[in-house]
């Protein structure tokens, strides 16, 4: 999931969203948020990190890795149209879906894409 610290809808639903995925499919998938400047404000990694840290760490206590997209490079390079945006990647690092949004629908086809895989359908 790509998301920024100033997106509110990355806070107050994406993020519980990726705690449940974690807590669910988190033995049997690989999870991953990446804080982005894509579609943000532009800042420095001093301005940023320090911030990010606590809240990934103090606030959200994400049980999952947190990378820091700086630049917003990354995010544009997989063509993502905002925060919060899901990907979904093949082993080879293919990008099989992606996802924009928190809401009801993005959240359910990120579900049963998660059931598939995990072989809980």
């Amino acid at each position: 999931m790509t998301f920024n610290l100033e997106c509110a809808g990355c806070v107050s639903r994406g993020i519980p969203f990726l705690k449940g995925l974690h807590a669910e499919f988190g033995t049997r998938v690989n999870l991953l948020a990446v804080h982005t400047s894509q579609g943000h404000r532009l800042l420095s990694r001093a301005e940023v990190e320090p911030t990010l840290i606590k809240f990934a760490r103090d606030f959200a206590r994400l049980p999952l890795p947190v990378a820091l997209d700086v630049s917003g490079d990354l995010a544009r390079a997989w063509q993502t149209e905002g925060t919060p945006h899901w990907l979904a990647f093949a082993p080879g690092g293919e990008v099989l879906r992606s996802v924009y949004g928190s809401q009801d629908n993005a959240q359910t086809r990120l579900r049963y894409l998660l059931e598939e895989w995990a072989g809980l359908e």
